[in-house]
């Protein structure tokens, strides 16, 4: 039976992440980055496709974890009938060469606890069995381009390619285990000193999260959803993944299984305010001059995601020697989505790199080329029909909140000419603007529904439309927004949870998903907007108390099971968390946007919003 997905933490470099189970078993990890082939998949498969277990070796009474201070230091207290052990897990910056490690230690707490370690490497996502050596208290184990070291405090036994410890550990004991993976067709690259490498890691995550505030009423969670950001940030790039896993299932049993270790355009903007009120200027920069650098080229193929340094190509395959987590398959590896055209994308690019300047953020000299360019194929191509938001695999319509958002592209390309003293041809931007506003408000607006719709083909509801006085589309006290909200919360929510849209199989797939965070948390931004503070920070602290033990949240809920899912950590659920945070105080991103909606609607331009 698979653990529940809440069971799991997460640790990394800001290279890569691993999941670590309550019961001390690292099911998941990816080696050197997060889109290389894992080699411990245990997690969407058996013990046969590989995991690294560290755990007492009897039955354990109590255990308990918790991350060191703002940090990715994790460690699990175990309790026992012969006493008690910490398990103390991190992974360090890579050397220099790009070698890769994970360090596990043992301490003794009381009594004398007997442990027990099981080492199985399966590369390929758990589909080779590496050659293993073992000798005395170092393991050896290569396939194809990968060499894998476990340097041990213990003498290490070997059963068929799994490598095996049984030890105790005493009151005031240590041992001290580290995991190295370098390339094959290189030299060892040896031990390294694994209590400085724990120093620097503490004192790098001090460093980083010195700043955040430590007061208020949701800074805890506040600072766990930015340090969560940071680690799936891939720090050469600046490029963040969605998730740090493939194909936990958005439905459990079905399909609905996907690869997130990818990075999206759609979580441009709201990923750049929530670096930018946590304060992380350098993070958000980053991530600006990534998104320049995937998107430049030809703006008509622009795509939905790219890879952790702009690749194009994400091709999707499955796994069918993994059983899926909780039987759920196909499993994939890749993503098909990043064919598909969604031309929402174009606005989510002209809103990122307006807020950048907007921040402060110098422009390369390719920017604003790049965003003349994304106009030009705007100006024709606004009503082409898309895949839409969800990334809906039944056919192209012509999707409500993506001409939203093409409407975006038009007003962030007239701001930059107004009030960033850009060139390009404002008055013809201006009238699209006014022409794609009153097209979505004629064709997008359901009198029978009493809302804004998904598609000007349907009239289902749709979750993206919560986004509308978000980005500034309109007044969040405009009647139609009002009303748009009610009937979202009146058809899509289930005990305070959002869903997306229906799920009736129009979207190509088999019924059936959770609740979606980040909608959630667009529920309370609206309400937030409203003047409703009580109902916006209820909703807030509902979506946001499903957060595990250690202050991790996945991409969906399930409200009748109670339990996470999809993939995990969920970064676009983090940035909702944090722009949530800030939109219940005095000055957040949505206040900020319905600045720019009311001017729009007087004709002018606020000169300070963000």
């Amino acid at each position: 039976m698979s653990a529940l997905i809440e069971d799991y933490a997460l640790i990394g470099n800001t290279h890569t992440a691993a999941l670590v189970g309550r019961d001390g078993s690292i099911d998941w990890l990816c080696l050197p980055t997060f889109s290389s082939p894992a080699c411990f998949a245990k997690l969407l498969g058996s013990e046969d496709n590989g995991r690294f277990l560290l755990a007492p070796a009897g039955p354990v009474r109590r255990a308990g974890r918790a991350y060191r201070e703002d940090s990715l230091i994790l460690e699990t207290h175990f309790e026992t009938e012969e006493g008690a052990v910490d398990v103390v897990d991190f992974m360090p910056s890579p050397r220099p060469d790009g070698v890769t490690d994970l360090v596990r230690i043992v301490r003794g707490r009381r009594g004398m606890v007997p442990m027990h370690l099981a080492l199985k490497l399966r590369p390929e996502y758990g589909s080779v069995v590496p050659w293993v050596q073992v000798e005395g208290r170092k393991l050896h184990a290569f396939a194809g381009p990968d060499a894998f070291f476990l340097y041990s405090p213990v003498p290490l036994s070997r059963q068929h390619a799994e490598a095996r410890a049984e030890f105790t550990v005493s009151e005031g004991d240590e041992a001290v285990f580290m995991l190295t993976r370098a390339a094959s067709y290189r030299p060892e690259p040896g031990d390294r000193d694994a209590h400085e490498a724990l120093a620097r890691t503490e004192a790098f995550w001090r460093r980083w999260s010195g700043h955040m505030p430590k007061e208020g009423p949701y800074a805890k969670m506040v600072r766990r959803s930015a340090i969560t950001l940071k680690a799936l940030t891939f720090n050469p790039t600046g490029g963040i993944v969605a998730a740090a896993t493939t194909s936990l299932p958005e439905s459990l049993g079905g399909p609905r299984n996907w690869d997130y270790r990818f990075c999206w355009l759609r979580d441009a903007t709201f990923t750049l305010y929530a670096l930018g009120l946590a304060g992380f200027r350098k993070e958000a920069r980053a991530w600006r001059d990534w998104l320049c650098r995937a998107v430049a080229g030809e703006p008509g193929r622009i795509q939905i995601m790219y890879g952790l340094g702009g690749e194009r190509s994400l091709e999707e395959r499955e796994g069918p020697w993994l059983a899926g987590y909780a039987d759920s398959r196909p499993v994939r590896f890749g993503n098909a989505a990043y064919k598909q055209c969604q031309i929402d994308v174009y606005g989510e690019v002209m809103d990122a790199l307006h807020l950048s300047r907007a921040q402060g953020f110098k422009d390369d000299e390719d920017s604003w080329g790049i965003q003349r360019g994304l106009m030009d194929f705007l100006e024709s191509g606004w009503q082409k029909p898309d895949a839409g938001l969800w990334e809906e695999r039944g056919g192209a319509r012509t999707h409500v909140y993506s001409q939203v958002m093409a409407w975006v592209a038009a007003d962030r390309a007239v701001r930059a000419v107004e009030h960033f003293g850009q060139e390009g041809p404002v008055d013809r931007w201006r009238a699209l603007r006014s022409r794609i506003h009153e097209h979505v408000c004629q064709k997008g607006y359901s009198e029978k529904k009493q809302a804004f719709v998904q598609a000007y083909d349907n009239e289902r509801l749709d979750a993206s439309l919560l986004l509308l006085p978000l980005v500034g589309f309109l007044s969040p006290h405009d009647e139609r927004v009002v009303n748009t909200t009610r009937a979202i919360e009146r058809e899509l929510t289930e005990d305070g949870f959002v869903r997306r849209y229906e799920t009736d199989g129009q979207d190509g797939l088999p019924t059936g998903e959770g609740a979606f965070l980040a909608c959630t948390f667009w529920l309370a931004d609206n309400y937030a907007l409203m003047g409703n503070k009580a109902r916006a920070q209820a909703i807030f602290d509902r979506a946001s108390g499903v957060a595990n033990d250690v202050g991790l949240l996945a991409e969906e809920y399930d409200p009748k099971q109670r339990r996470l899912l999809g993939n995990f950590p969920q970064a676009f659920s983090h940035v909702g968390l944090i722009n949530t945070a800030h939109n219940l105080g005095a000055n957040g991103p949505a206040q900020h946007r319905a600045q720019a909606a009311r001017a729009a609607l007087r004709g002018t331009w606020v000169t300070d919003e963000l």
